[in-house]
């Protein structure tokens, strides 16, 4: 693992040559070679606009698409000029806030399945995250960058999102139970409102390695992260955990560390 101390990851001196994205791999490097497990993430400091990325590669989406879903049902709402149903509202409440499996189910049923999914992701920018061959959301793959430009929809102005929808989302995200709130929330330093995320995991059934994956906004020295970390290959639920949280926590310190250079 990173060293750390007190006031949070010990970051490398950064260098104007390397850039983010190098100053993020530097950080990073010590995770990189200590695990066994993969992992990627992706980062934008809304307040000063810096962005980095290290790692590539797709991963299982897990319960993180569940973001995705529902910013399709979103959109295909609005294209309908209506507001969401009590039905689909109720299953939008459960599969973010408590990850309720069956509500995301009955409503990647509504979107229209793979089909409909990624056509509605591809108008919010999305172009590396595609379905599974059995057409099963969960195993859903994705990058990282592709996960940030979601946030970015879900976030930030400009987005094929109306403002009503991206107000909706975002509150629900604020919502998480308590059990399911790791994750990049342990990048957040207490100076707003916390973190509004998603989170997913699972193990794969042909190796019993654990897919974790955490993605939203936190803030951090005042202002707000986008952010999303993505891994596979984790020995277990817990690690896998802790290898997020440690990612993130690194992720948004040198982004923020190289913002204000």
């Amino acid at each position: 693992m990173a060293q750390v101390d007190d006031d949070g990851p010990v970051l490398p001196a950064l260098s104007g040559a390397d850039g983010p994205n190098g100053a993020l791999a530097d950080a990073l490097a010590p995770l990189t070679s200590g695990s066994t497990a993969n992992f990627s993430v992706a980062v934008l400091d809304t307040g000063s606009g810096v962005t980095a990325a290290h790692g590539d590669g797709s991963y299982a989406t897990a319960s993180v698409v569940k973001v995705g879903i529902l910013a399709a049902l979103l959109v295909g709402a609005q294209d309908e000029g209506r507001r969401l149903t009590a039905q689909e509202r109720s299953y939008a409440t459960v599969m973010i806030e408590k990850s309720d499996n069956d509500a995301a189910t009955a409503l990647w049923g509504t979107i229209g399945g793979p089909n409909g999914f990624e056509t509605a992701l591809g108008r919010l920018g999305l172009t590396d995250t595609h379905t599974d061959d059995s057409g099963r959301w969960g195993l859903t793959r994705t990058t990282a960058s592709d996960q940030l430009t979601l946030l970015r929809a879900v976030f930030l102005d400009g987005s094929p999102l109306s403002a009503r929808s991206q107000a909706y989302l975002r509150t629900l995200m604020g919502r998480v139970i308590d059990g399911q709130a790791w994750g990049i929330s342990s990048a957040a330093d207490g100076t707003g409102p916390g973190a509004r995320l998603k989170n997913g995991w699972m193990p794969r059934d042909a190796t019993g390695l654990w897919v974790v994956n955490s993605i939203g906004e936190v803030t951090a020295n005042g202002r707000p992260h986008l952010i999303a970390v993505l891994s596979e290959g984790n020995a277990d639920q817990e690690g896998g955990v802790a290898l997020v949280e440690e990612v993130a926590r690194t992720a948004v310190a040198t982004t923020a560390a190289y913002a204000s250079r």
